[in-house]
């Protein structure tokens, strides 16, 4: 069993909520736009890591950190990057690398907009965890938390935080 947590676009901001939050889990992805290396290692310090570098990141960051990951993880396959859209508005990039890898789950960044939402046509789970960072229009900093476990996800929870420091 592995227990994520998973974020984006905290675009230099990693607190003690995140912290608290993730907590227990086993290890944390970065959807992208981590905003400075500093941010990649605080996090990297905390609990392992596995991220992709986001629109946002510099040199150092993409040193660190790919363009996509591909995880095969309990017995799924996960494909994540930072730009890559929802079912039926998928990014052009996004689009050809889910034809190619056939993911079980596709995780992206980079909207600041919270969603999960089923792919019957991909037959994928899409997973964006919205902005963990206190830079950008949304309102409220948002990451999940979930379990995969044979060939299953489940026990997904969001956490938000108000957007003021």
């Amino acid at each position: 069993m592995a227990y994520i947590g998973l974020l984006s676009d905290t675009h230099t901001y990693f607190d003690d909520k995140l912290r608290e939050f993730f907590r227990d889990v086993d290890e944390v992805w970065h959807a992208g736009d981590f905003g400075n290396i500093e941010v990649s290692d605080q996090i990297s310090a905390f609990k392992p890591l596995k991220g992709v570098h986001g629109n946002c990141d510099g040199t150092d960051i993409r040193l660190v950190h790919p363009y996509i990951q591909l995880m095969e993880v309990e017995g799924m396959k996960v494909l994540m990057m930072h730009i890559g859209g929802y079912p039926g508005r998928y990014d052009y990039r996004a689009l050809q690398l889910i034809t190619a890898h056939t993911p079980d789950i596709f995780i992206c960044g980079h909207s600041h907009i919270l969603k999960v939402m089923n792919d019957k046509k991909y037959n994928m789970l899409t997973i964006n965890p919205g902005a963990a960072g206190v830079q950008g229009f949304h309102n409220v900093r948002t990451a999940l938390r979930f379990r995969i476990e044979n060939g299953t996800i489940s026990d997904m929870e969001v956490g938000e935080w108000e957007k003021r420091l």
